[in-house]
């Protein structure tokens, strides 16, 4: 097992220090792993979770052809028409965020609200700092209550076979959706507490962003609607394990052929295309490929009995061990390879206790999601809302970011953490 712990650990510090070629070092590392041995060759097509791939790949696409036809600018606008405050302007932009977060990517969530959100702050004269921030953060937390609505929650779907409405209602009980809403409720009081100086009106212009196309916006919800009704398919039916993925990359074939029909030229198919991040598709596939090795070699084994072993055979010291490390964890390291290496890790220590592993799933992808608040590099959306700011000339402290994300983690989590419990721990 030491080469492969070598090789792993070496293979996390180098993406932490070098971020900006993490794909890079994460396939590059993927190839050591096959080449050495460590992962079969006929291992490497199990290791590979399509599904995931396919999700993330065709809801980007779907993405921006959604925000192409501005359709996300003119949901903005009509917000801001009824709000009487910056103050509660505020609370309903990162409310608004968290509900287009809960369906869509959330860095792309940032991306289309995020600059109606400047551009508002400039109209008022406005430090559009913790607005954007306010947004990152409450994108973060809603993209765990559904699905569709992150990396992360895919995963764990995919772990647990669950489908589009298991994140409503999962083995009779209240699930991962109405966990995050709870968390929600209390962040959009802290949310309101950071603005109760911001009591400037807003000036009503009566004017809507004239939205250019409404195809994209029916083939979004079309594409959620499918998954839905995928989700309710009887397993009689023997659907794929790609189901999902087949879904996601056929609605986008079919907005990219009506985006063609209706521009008649190439870029009109490849735009889309080029906004799907194959970036983060890449280091997926070197995660997946390095986990695999891992496991192969009995590494993951191995570390579900260390973390068996610190329960003590204790379900709730073993879930609490879970979610808090899983806080502070994802508040320095991203949580989508986090989340990667822990999913396998779960199922070892589920075994190893002879549980129900959903308590401590649910408690990772609480934790992992939600730990991603607590600083500006925890989460992608956080460094893009950043990225946003800086492009415009506002300089981002810690402590600016700070002031906001840690309550917003705590009231977030702690909800989260006592009903996740009282409801699947038994």
């Amino acid at each position: 097992m030491l080469p492969a712990i070598v090789l792993f650990a070496v293979t996390y510090v180098l993406m932490l220090t070098f971020s900006k070629y993490r794909p890079y070092i994460a396939l590059t590392s993927g190839l050591i792993f096959i080449l050495t041995g460590m992962l079969p060759l006929d291992q490497i097509i199990p290791a590979l979770d399509f599904n995931v791939l396919l999700m993330i790949g065709g809801t980007m696409g779907l993405v921006q052809l959604f925000i192409d036809s501005r359709m996300p600018e003119r949901m903005a606008d009509m917000i801001m028409e009824r709000v009487p405050t910056i103050q509660w302007a505020a609370v309903c932009l990162s409310l608004f965020a968290g509900i287009i977060s809960a369906f869509v990517d959330n860095v792309a969530t940032v991306l289309m609200v995020a600059p109606v959100a400047m551009e508002i702050c400039k109209k008022l004269k406005t430090n559009p700092v913790p607005v954007i921030i306010s947004i990152a953060v409450s994108s973060n937390l809603q993209g765990a209550a559904t699905l569709v609505g992150d990396t992360t929650s895919i995963m764990l779907g995919s772990a647990l076979n669950m489908t589009f409405m298991d994140f409503f209602w999962y083995n009779g009980k209240l699930s991962m959706f109405f966990v995050v809403e709870m968390g929600a409720v209390l962040s959009a009081c802290i949310v309101y507490y950071t603005f109760r100086k911001e009591k400037a009106p807003i000036p009503k212009s009566g004017k809507l962003t004239e939205v250019t196309d409404y195809v994209p916006t029916v083939l979004l919800f079309g594409a959620i609607g499918l998954l839905i009704c995928a989700s309710f398919a009887p397993e009689s039916w023997n659907l794929p394990a790609e189901t999902n993925g087949i879904i996601c990359c056929s609605v986008l074939v079919i907005g990219l052929i009506y985006n063609y029909a209706k521009k008649k030229t190439l870029n009109a198919i490849v735009a889309p295309l080029k906004a799907i991040d194959f970036e983060t598709l890449g280091l997926l596939v070197g995660l997946f490929i390095m986990i695999g090795g891992i496991s192969n070699m009995g590494v993951i084994s191995a570390l579900a009995q260390l973390l068996a072993d610190l329960g003590q055979g204790n379900l709730f010291l073993m879930y609490s061990i879970v979610v808090w490390a899983s806080v502070l964890i994802s508040a320095f390291i991203d949580n989508i390879p986090y989340v990667a290496t822990m999913i396998p890790v779960i199922a070892g220590i589920a075994t190893e206790m002879g549980c129900d592993p959903t308590v401590l799933y649910f408690g990772l992808l609480s934790g992992a999601t939600l730990g991603g608040n607590c600083t500006p590099i925890g989460a992608s959306a956080n460094i893009t809302g950043i990225g946003i700011l800086r492009k415009e000339g506002y300089e981002v402290k810690n402590s600016d970011f700070f002031k906001i994300g840690i309550p917003f983690t705590l009231s977030a989590i702690l909800p989260a953490y006592i009903y996740i419990w009282l409801a699947y721990g038994g």
